[in-house]
């Protein structure tokens, strides 16, 4: 029997990515950052919708050993011609020829519609028949549910905006979704996050820094304050005063009457800072918490499948984990954008082809891999000096355990934002002074930003609290430090965003910890991304020039272990 193959593309905003199934499994899915080197693939702008993740879908492609040709269907995870239809008139604040404004949404939707004739241009074949525009919304719940490890599931998603929507509840039942309600923009958590994220100082995409911000700060301060542009009800429904906030364009005078005066780039964070960033917290686990609350009621299920970009916030995730009736929460681990890409594909799979299910996503290994022999090669070219220990993990144990900070480069590359354990940064997390190290040595970020552990799951209980969840698997939950033992990722408000390691998905990693621990007795490691300022990288290529550029000790890639010459 011929094998079917769909090809899931996201590209409208940001976050562009490709993923390929087969007969209802994931052969591969990467993110466009991860080759261009440009942080979310492209800037969100009317003008870079035609911009499409070539690098990735080609990866795809090869992964699988075909050709675009043999591609039985294309979902891309947009729909235009709703798009054009519901954002003309829908607020009265924007900038000329911009979102929102007519001659904006119509160019929009004009180069929208030239994507099928960008891609058959490209591959020089027919697509017409094949291709289909999707919902996005449809995306983000279907990436959620389809390759989550339930038959049935309560569904939410949070972002800024889909076509015209930003919040999503629905229900997903064996290989069918059905959306329950809807709020549209310009109601949107996505966008009162990147609003205020500039309003802080930082850019539209830097939710991560507020999140890690508010921990030092009092939610109450502001809590009045808010009320006079964001209105939320018992049933978790909110209102956004769009004449205060007004999110398509840069004025913030209007917030600035309400807040004081908006921080630039270069000021100091004051104390006013981090209580306006601890009352967005506060209010977003307020609103989230209470409409799973009403989409439990309304679902009766005992599972809930969280995506979105709000879905990435891994504080209020655990509070939806501990204060809502759900027994069981998985979150897709590319619950931005790029995650609609595989919610494009089981969409068509599983949602319009009426195909059974038969796919779950256990780990987020799926995109590029390099052997040993492409390795050695690019270490050569950059004449470096390595070795081939014979026990690669207990040498790299030793190596964090004596206080080295050990860049790990191994296997496939995690899809969506969170380095777990491939494309990977670690160090000793029982030395408090080794956060301060590492942003100061490799990462150059902000200090009050936390970092994370990697755990061997079954000991996971001794050092973090909290229920058992699908979604510590992906560093998407916040939880309660009970330990004393692990201080450098343990953040000012005791908690700390984990990452639960299982032997069966990732076998190396698991191997490394348990090192770790046979020679500290902690069976943790902390880890963070593997990149400085730039995309996570992709490449041994990449991950040399990071090294070389950066103080980070050893880069432990494939069966070498690599140091820099004195």
């Amino acid at each position: 029997m011929k094998p079917k193959y769909i090809l899931g593309i996201n590209a409208v905003y940001h976050e562009s990515a490709a993923c390929l199934i087969k007969n209802g499994k994931i052969i591969a899915a990467v993110e466009e950052e991860r080759f261009n080197r440009v942080k979310h693939a492209k800037k969100a702008t009317i003008e870079n919708a035609m911009k499409l993740p070539f690098h990735a879908i080609n990866f795809c492609l090869e992964k699988a050993g075909i050709t675009m040709d043999e591609i039985d269907k294309v979902g891309y995870s947009f729909d235009p011609e709703k798009r054009h239809k519901t954002n003309i008139d829908v607020d009265d604040h924007f900038l000329k020829n911009n979102w929102g404004s007519k001659e904006g949404e119509k160019r929009f939707l004009e180069l929208n519609k030239q994507i099928v004739k960008i891609l058959e241009s490209y591959y020089n074949i027919k697509l017409t028949k094949k291709f289909k525009f999707l919902s996005h919304h449809a995306c983000h719940l279907a990436s959620a549910f389809f390759v989550a490890p339930y038959d049935e599931s309560a569904i939410l998603c949070v972002d800024g905006i889909g076509e015209i929507e930003s919040t999503s509840l629905a229900l997903g039942k064996g290989n069918k979704i059905k959306v329950i309600s809807n709020i549209n923009y310009p109601d949107s958590l996505g966008f009162l996050w990147e609003k205020l994220s500039q309003f802080l100082g930082f850019s539209c995409y830097d939710a991560c820094k507020v999140m890690g911000l508010a921990s030092y700060g009092d939610p109450k301060v502001y809590l009045d304050k808010f009320k006079k542009f964001i209105q939320f009800n018992k049933a978790g429904s909110f209102k956004i005063n769009n004449n205060v906030l007004q999110f398509r364009t840069n004025n913030f005078r209007s917030l600035e009457k309400v807040l004081g005066p908006r921080r630039s780039k270069k000021e100091p964070l004051e104390k006013r800072h981090k209580n306006i960033a601890a009352t967005l917290q506060h209010i977003t686990e307020e609103i989230l918490v209470k409409l799973c609350n009403k989409l439990y009621d309304l679902s009766n299920v005992k599972n809930l499948c969280i995506a979105g970009g709000v879905g990435l916030n891994c504080v209020a995730n655990g509070k939806i984990i501990e204060k809502t009736s759900f027994e069981n929460v998985w979150v897709q681990p590319a619950a931005n954008d790029a995650g609609t890409a595989i919610g494009a594909a089981f969409y068509i799979w599983n949602q319009l082809l009426n195909e059974k299910r038969s796919y779950v996503m256990e780990h987020a290994y799926l995109g590029p891999e390099f052997s040993d022999e492409e390795i050695r090669r690019v270490l050569k070219g950059y004449r470096l000096d390595y070795h081939v220990p014979k026990h690669l993990e207990k040498e790299t144990a030793k190596l964090i355990a004596k206080g080295k900070i050990v860049a790990w480069f191994q296997g496939s590359l995690e899809f969506g934002p969170r380095a777990l354990g491939n494309r990977s940064i670690l160090v000793d997390p029982r030395s408090k002074e080794m956060k301060d190290t590492l942003n100061c040595r490799v990462k150059h970020r902000e200090p009050f930003r936390p970092f994370c552990p990697s755990v061997i799951k079954s000991k996971s209980q001794l050092y973090f609290k909290g229920k058992k969840s699908d979604a510590r698997k992906y560093m998407l939950v916040a939880v309660d430090v009970v330990s004393d033992k692990v201080p450098a990722v343990t953040h000012i408000d005791n908690t700390s965003r984990v990452q639960e390691v299982e032997l069966k998905t990732n076998p190396q990693y698991y191997k490394l910890i348990q090192e770790f621990e046979k020679l500290t007795g902690v069976p943790i490691v902390l880890n963070t991304s593997f990149n400085d300022q730039e995309p996570i990288v992709c490449t041994p290529d990449d991950a040399v020039k990071t090294f070389l550029k950066t103080d980070i000790d050893y880069l432990v890639i494939g069966d070498y272990i690599v140091r820099k010459r004195k």
